[in-house]
């Protein structure tokens, strides 16, 4: 897999000496020689990857690593810094700046080559949600509720065999307000499973189990797989350290550990978490809102034709029985002329209330539009069609409807059209045009009755 990488850099050697490196790897590189000329860059063709050098005359990374992250367009291309400092201070800013990372020149290349595969997995899983995202939302919504979460406590999980390193660590994030599970203190790691994780924290100095397995086995859990992993390591492991980020770690904070860079590596993380997070509920919502009316909870046209059509041939395949049931609420017109629209949707609301409770678990309940309902009824004869839905049409007339704050109390009927499959040569159109037709023959009777047309 090939990124394009956006290489900033004002010494040109720096920038050739990187770009000889990734295309090495295949990848596409994009080369800027200043930070406006970086900035201009990213907004135009929206790199997956920037290598951004801090020391630069005019814009310095920092500035310019605060810009992107601020540009909803660019707030989402990870960014790693790269430079000859060292410090944990200048780490702790690149990372308050809003950068994923760090490199230090010389850049190493198996580092290099590590870190750049770790974010591609990255966007790979952002690109594919904000691609799939359907709430109709603008550009942005996903970074604004990133503003929010900003103040919200990051959900810690440390596993650490060391008590004494443990109970520091622990405390280094507690005191920030951070909620922290350690494995000393819960004994097992099943707390995961009960309560959502922003980052796990996994030392690579255990001893008493092998941290690169489990950190591959949190990669592969439906549970984990989403959670940032922060690596805690012994600079003279570094190999295990690219092995774990290969693994799929996200990031290593090495040992001793610098309060302040724990702290802003997890809060870098919890940012990545939350991210993917947000993107997923967006994209479950906006699925959600594609088959669901909003009005009634039920399903909508939509998801309706869909689910009749699998319904059909699968009856078909196992030559069983299908039927349908149309239902239409009688003078409706009237109710919202008399008491309002407000009162004909709350009459609407309750309608699908009381046909969710006369329904089995079974059977697709949908509200193909206005005042009319539909009823999928799988494994289910013509008669017993009719008879449950005469149960739906008692269950209506049976008691008023309180609608305006309980103001008005409003009798409601409906009337219903049901059809059943006939043979494998039914069509959906045929089969619907059925129960339309019994449930003009309901109205025309003199409605809040049932009838049916068997083919």
């Amino acid at each position: 897999m090939s990124a394009r990488i956006l290489v900033v850099d004002d010494i040109e050697a720096n920038r050739r000496l990187l770009q000889a490196k990734l295309e090495a790897q295949y990848h596409s590189v994009l080369l800027a020689s200043s930070g406006p000329q970086a900035i201009e860059i990213a907004n135009a063709h929206d790199p997956e990857i920037i290598l951004l050098d801090v020391m630069m005359p005019g814009m310095d990374g920092y500035e310019v690593c605060r810009r992107l992250k601020a540009n909803p367009a660019t707030s989402h291309i990870p960014v790693v810094m790269v430079t000859a400092l060292s410090d944990a201070e200048d780490r702790v800013r690149g990372l308050d700046a809003g950068a994923e990372d760090f490199l230090t020149k010389p850049v190493d290349d198996f580092l290099l080559n590590s870190r750049v595969s770790t974010l591609m997995r990255y966007n790979a899983v952002t690109s594919e949600l904000r691609k799939r995202e359907a709430s109709g939302l603008k550009t942005g919504a996903v970074e604004a509720a990133l503003v929010d979460e900003a103040t919200v406590s990051a959900r810690v999980f440390l596993i650490d065999d060391n008590p004494r390193s443990s109970s520091r660590i622990a405390g280094m994030l507690r005191e920030q307000g951070h909620r922290v599970m350690t494995l000393l203190e819960s004994g097992s790691m099943g707390d995961l499973a009960k309560e959502r994780t922003d980052v796990l924290l996994i030392s690579l100095l255990s001893t008493s189990f092998d941290p690169l397995k489990l950190c591959a086995h949190f990669k592969t859990s439906e549970v984990t797989r989403a959670v940032s992993i922060l690596l805690i390591c012994d600079p003279l492991e570094r190999a295990k350290a690219v092995k774990g980020l290969e693994i799929g770690a996200s990031d290593v904070i090495m040992a001793p550990i610098d309060k302040q860079e724990l702290l802003a590596r997890v809060r870098t993380q919890t940012r990545r978490t939350r991210y993917v997070e947000i993107l997923r509920e967006r994209v479950d919502r906006g699925l959600e809102l594609s088959v669901i009316d909003q009005l009634t909870g039920l399903y909508n046209r939509r998801y309706m034709n869909n689910q009749l059509q699998q319904f059909m041939h699968r009856a078909v395949i196992g030559n069983k029985p299908l039927s349908v049931m149309m239902l239409d609420i009688d003078h409706f017109k009237h109710i919202n002329d008399t008491y309002g629209h407000q009162a004909g949707d709350e009459v609407l609301q309750e309608i699908a209330e009381r046909l969710r409770q006369n329904v089995r678990p079974m059977d697709v309940v949908c509200r193909p539009g206005g005042e009319e309902f539909l009823v999928i009824l799988p494994d289910t004869s013509g008669d017993l069609a009719c008879a449950a839905a005469e149960r739906v049409r008692r269950a209506v007339a049976a008691g008023t409807f309180s609608v305006l704050g309980d103001s008005r109390h409003v009798s409601v009927t409906i009337s219903a059209g049901v059809s059943s499959l006939n043979g494998v040569d039914d069509t959906m159109a045929e089969l619907m045009g059925r129960a339309d037709s019994a449930l003009y023959q309901a109205k025309s009777a003199g409605r809040n009755r049932v009838e049916s047309i068997a083919a």
